[in-house]
């Protein structure tokens, strides 16, 4: 499935997520932009680490990433390493621009992996 998934991701500008819910353990479904590199999908919270997406994955890292119909459940990966955060958010400026990724993206301290194979 992850070279289907990747084939038809790529064609996207945003995916949906779906994560639970840390109080209340009701799946929660938000739109993200997203960046895919080798066999993996990126992502980048908004509010950095107190984005609440983000906390619901740091408590359970289960994760569904759609988009026009493809559908793949992962387990995240979250990425704290200030490096491996800057390659990602290199990679969204590549993709959506860096005027565009200082606008909405203000806290660039965490990322967030979620393999696609």
């Amino acid at each position: 499935m992850s070279m289907e998934a990747m084939d038809a991701f790529a064609r996207e500008r945003e995916v949906e997520i779906t994560v639970t819910g840390r109080r209340t353990g009701r799946q929660i479904s938000h739109p993200v932009w997203f960046v895919q590199e080798e066999q993996s999908m990126f992502l980048v919270p908004v509010s950095g680490p107190d984005s609440d997406w983000y906390k619901n994955v740091r408590q359970t890292p289960v994760i569904r990433v759609a988009a026009n119909g493809t559908a793949v459940n992962s387990t995240a990966t979250l990425i704290q390493d200030p490096d491996r955060v800057d390659h990602v958010v290199s990679l969204f400026r590549e993709k959506y621009g860096a005027d565009q990724v200082e606008s909405y993206y203000p806290r660039h301290d965490v990322a967030v992996q979620v393999p696609l194979g």
